[in-house]
């Protein structure tokens, strides 16, 4: 019988020594982390929930989650859902048409670019048919999970760092010659590691809104089977970008209402609940899906540019019983805050969430 491995948060005094941080956020850490290395990935994410209810997500990569061979490939990848319809785009780069900063986050590809202070953000993005800048102004103060470095063997890592937990986002998107100004409330995160995470990680589901005066970024993260399917609760509720809580010890989380893709193959649970009490403030957070805006299989060729790309990696995976999927959701969020067990605050509001699932299709 094999021996379970060890998966955990890196929260021990030790691991802040080891990585050189602190508990305070430096602007360093949403600089450029990795070194295109074999296996090692790293991208920042910019999302934003639109005043008219549309949403938009850029994301900004150095490689692909599914990088066979050492070095970079960068890309930039574009997703706008507006009225009902979805717009998706995205343009891969040379490295040498490419920088990134270490002490910042300040990267260039081609035209494109991202560059900001961990309050304070500008993005650029261009293609041949759509031109995008958005500005994005911190609410809140940058967070972490201890660290933000999730340890497996203790070498193998998947790091996590919500630069901006929430903030006022602005955009002047121009498709085809037409020109579009949004509003809305804006998130950003700086996400990077040194294994595939299909090797390590079996799902997720991540989640964040903003709910009235109240800011949430939610996350569950389960472990591959060799590290016994370990769970990782992340919960960080703030108001007004003042952090009430953040302690997993406090949380209670329960999915429901499972439904299956046919796209992806796996069943997703539309309700998800985080649940803080802390026994002098109790919270709970609701998702309630109501529509799939995007879904896609990595190893699909018609729904992933990384199968067509790195077709010997995905056929690796594809051997190892993996499949790789994608949802990404959108519904309503609720917010309600207690008083003796019983509800004295109720808040709704429109939120966007995903579910990564990397493993095959189980109740884990």
């Amino acid at each position: 019988m094999s021996k379970q491995k060890i998966a955990r948060l890196a929260d021990r005094p030790a691991d802040y020594q080891k990585l050189g941080q602190k508990k305070e956020i430096a602007q360093w850490e949403d600089g450029h982390r990795t070194n295109g290395k074999f296996g090692e990935y790293e991208w920042w994410y910019f999302d934003g929930k639109m005043d008219d209810g549309s949403s938009l997500v850029i994301v900004f990569y150095t490689q692909p989650v599914t990088a066979i061979a050492p070095g970079y490939a960068p890309s930039v990848s574009f997703s706008l859902t507006r009225d009902g319809k979805q717009i998706q785009d995205s343009v891969s780069f040379k490295k040498t048409e490419c920088s990134f900063d270490r002490e910042k986050c300040c990267n260039k590809l081609g035209s494109s670019f991202c560059e900001g202070n961990l309050h304070d953000y500008k993005l650029h993005y261009e293609s041949d048919k759509i031109r995008a800048d958005v500005t994005l102004h911190s609410n809140s103060e940058p967070w972490r999970p201890e660290t933000g470095y999730f340890l497996f063997d203790e070498k193998k890592y998947f790091a996590w760092l919500p630069s901006v937990p929430e903030g006022k986002m602005e955009a002047v998107i121009t498709i085809d010659g037409e020109t579009i100004r949004l509003s809305g409330t804006g998130y950003h995160d700086h996400n990077w590691g040194n294994t595939g995470m299909f090797w390590i990680m079996h799902h997720w589901y991540w989640g964040r809104a903003k709910i009235g005066d109240y800011q949430v970024i939610s996350s569950y993260i389960t472990a591959h089977k060799p590290y016994g399917y370990e769970h990782f609760p992340i919960f960080l509720l703030s108001k007004n970008g003042e952090k009430l809580g953040d302690d997993p010890k406090y949380l209670t989380y329960t999915q429901s209402d499972p439904e299956f893709d046919p796209i992806t193959q796996k069943h997703y649970h539309k309700k998800l609940v985080y649940d803080y009490n802390d026994g002098t403030q109790h919270y709970r957070i609701t998702y309630a899906a109501e529509k799939i805006i995007e879904t896609f299989v990595v190893a699909d060729s018609k729904s992933s540019a990384a199968a067509k790309s790195n077709p010997v990696q995905l056929w690796l995976v594809k051997k190892a019983g993996l499949a790789p999927s994608y949802i990404r959701m959108v519904g309503t969020v609720t917010l309600e805050r207690f008083e003796n067990d019983k509800a004295v605050e109720t808040i709704f509001s429109p939120g966007l969430w995903e579910q990564m699932y990397f493993g095959l299709d189980e109740d884990v």
